[in-house]
């Protein structure tokens, strides 16, 4: 990998954690504080999001796979470690979810 590509890989990295930090200030005011269903509709929006990861992911996978003209194998990298980051993150949230769930169960009235 040429420093070229390295540059461009870096930048775009920049790019996505410069977007993210813009979505994640703007996500508070956006969302409805009603109780249980604005938890129902950020835990959706959640879900989305890491769906829409996955499936940009494999497309691009499917273009780089087929010799698309455009797609090059960084880009492609970068999609799929997005993906499995934000699939492992929302495993993580599953996972307190439960735990936080056994745990009032547990409680004793």
């Amino acid at each position: 990998m040429s420093q070229m590509e390295i540059n461009r890989v870096l930048e775009q990295i920049r790019s996505l954690s410069a977007q993210t930090k813009v979505s994640t200030a703007q996500a508070p005011q956006t969302q409805q504080t009603n109780g249980p269903s604005a938890f129902a509709n950020i835990l959706r929006q959640g879900l989305d999001a890491v769906n829409q990861n996955q499936v940009q992911a494999n497309q691009m996978t499917d273009a780089f796979a087929r010799g698309t003209p455009g797609v090059e194998l960084p880009q492609v990298m970068l999609a799929s470690a997005k993906a499995s980051v934000s699939f492992h993150a929302l495993n993580e949230v599953r996972n307190r979810l439960v735990s936080a769930y056994q745990d009032i169960m547990n409680m004793q009235l």
